[in-house]
């Protein structure tokens, strides 16, 4: 019993035993109460969390307490009062024989020995040093015969020797890391209030962002269910993402590109998810359902998982902080466009729909048929070939079964026709430059295209794709006046199923 209670004081004894030329982090973390007893005496930041674990890491007491004006020997008292013994307090013979350390090694330099074989011996004799003991040794090598001028003139390959090594460095080292730490912590404070924004505007029914927030809900469901029992079927209903996918790149990459500047999620996110879309379809079209092809399911998965994730804490935060209402509100009536996914039906936006109405009433106020038509003769659009009402050509093109897109010479989308569309043409993207309605990776195509006809080198190429399984033909025309002047481009957009199964038709008629 005695025994186990000799222990325990010897247990304790150690415990309060302190070894002040160990950092302030090492004395702290084991003896809490130690902060509270330098606090007391004069050390207000030792309670700061960051400053501890940065530059309490490297300083010491000692440095502490010259930086602070606090006497060491108050210091010593305080602890001691509270049960603490200070070991090494007679250290003179120790600081001695260091200072000797240190003129050995500035004499090898000063000997014009190399100076990297000097610091290789240097680093493994010196975990770090004090400016003032750099200067002491140099003082008493002049001292002790050294001229003082050698010692000058060696002055930067003496700081070499010791660069990186001084405590002064490592405390400005660490000082910085408490800078970069406080700028993480203002970036993050400002990220949380833009998350908490984006979940405001989620929450208005209707709203761009309630919709795409209910859709990355139930798509993190989906991959909920595919952990516990992955099968095909449900990959099928994730691959539904696509149409997620087409609003972001349709609607918020070039928005936040071309109108607010923010160009990281269009040059960064839209790769991404093209890659993830093809994967997708690659795995769908396989008819071998394989351990290999089981792993790339499981690793697309993962990919789209942390797409979700950076939807949910960067793409829709920043759109929320940069968007303006206006903007929100087209971009609502564009997503009308847009084919339901993972089964949600967006709601009502009741604001946009009766500003919508308001507006519409009002230009029927202002407007009238004289106005409507001071431009016309008699109400008629003259050309060449003859005249047609001011209502009729927009009725024309939109009858066209083909999605007709032009582009002028300025690269600027300036029409887009109305119905349905193979490859939505937001409203928003008109007066846009064309490049942006693109993700990084066609960007380069579309410009050489528009290139080739600027220079008369081409007047039309011709693109055979899928879209969901059919066969769909893309054309860009170059458009030219009767000089042969470039006016722009036109992009012709056809599903040409019904003529596949046509002629498909009449083959086996004819076999």
């Amino acid at each position: 019993m005695n025994t186990e209670k000799a222990n325990a004081n010897n247990t304790q004894n150690n415990s309060k035993n302190l070894d002040l030329s160990r950092s302030v982090y090492e004395l702290v973390t084991p003896h809490p109460d130690i902060a509270r007893t330098l606090a007391r005496i004069g050390f207000k930041d030792i309670t700061n969390r960051a400053l501890l674990l940065t530059a309490g890491r490297v300083m010491t007491l000692n440095d502490g307490a010259a930086a602070k004006g606090i006497a060491m020997s108050d210091i010593i008292k305080a602890l001691e009062e509270d049960g603490y013994t200070i070991a090494g307090r007679n250290t003179s013979a120790e600081h001695q024989a260091r200072i000797d350390r240190l003129k050995s090694y500035l004499r090898r330099l000063n000997s014009q020995e190399d100076l990297d074989a000097v610091r290789k011996d240097f680093v493994k004799d010196f975990e770090h040093v004090d400016a003032s003991e750099i200067m002491e040794a140099e003082q008493t090598m002049i001292s002790e015969g050294t001229p003082a001028a050698e010692i000058q003139n060696l002055c930067d390959l003496h700081s070499a020797l010791f660069h990186g090594r001084t405590k002064e460095e490592r405390i400005a080292k660490a000082e910085e890391a408490v800078e970069a730490s406080l700028a993480r912590r203002q970036q993050k404070q400002a990220m949380d209030e833009r998350i908490a924004h984006y979940h405001e505007l989620a929450a208005i029914s209707g709203h761009p962002l309630a919709a795409m927030f209910r859709e990355n809900q139930a798509l993190g469901a989906l991959f909920e269910t595919w952990d516990m029992a992955p099968y095909d079927i449900l990959l099928d209903q994730i691959a539904q993402l696509s149409i997620h996918y087409a609003k972001k790149g349709d609607l918020f990459y070039p928005l936040l590109k071309t109108k607010y500047g923010v160009t990281g999620p269009a040059d960064v996110m839209w790769s991404v998810d093209d890659e993830i879309r093809d994967s997708l379809r690659k795995l769908a079209a396989s008819d071998v359902h394989d351990e290999t092809w089981r792993e790339e399911a499981n690793k697309t998965i993962e990919r789209a998982r942390e797409m979700l994730f950076k939807e949910e804490n960067i793409l829709f935060p920043i759109s929320a902080s940069k968007i303006s209402n206006e903007d929100w509100k087209q971009m609502y009536f564009d997503m009308k466009d847009y084919d339901t996914c993972f089964d949600v039906i967006p709601d009502i936006w009741r604001q946009a729909e009766e500003e919508k109405e308001n507006a519409i009433a009002q230009r029927s106020r202002n407007e009238t048929d004289d106005q409507a038509l001071s431009a016309l003769e008699n109400g008629l659009i003259k050309m060449p070939t003859g005249s047609m009402h001011l209502n009729e050509p927009t009725a024309l093109l939109n009858l066209i079964p083909m999605e007709i897109t032009f582009v002028d010479a300025d690269n600027i989308n300036r029409y887009f026709n109305a119905g349905h569309k193979e490859f939505k043409r937001p409203l928003a993207a008109l007066g846009r430059e064309v490049f942006s309605c693109h993700p990084v990776k066609v960007e380069p195509i579309v410009r050489h295209i528009i290139d080739e006809f600027r220079k008369g080198n081409r007047d039309d190429v011709s693109i055979w794709m899928k879209k969901k399984g059919e066969p769909v033909l893309v054309q860009y025309l170059a458009l030219r006046d009767e000089n042969g002047t470039y006016l722009g481009t036109v992009e012709l957009c056809q599903n040409m199923q019904a003529a596949k199964e046509h002629f498909e038709q009449e083959a086996r008629k004819n076999a």
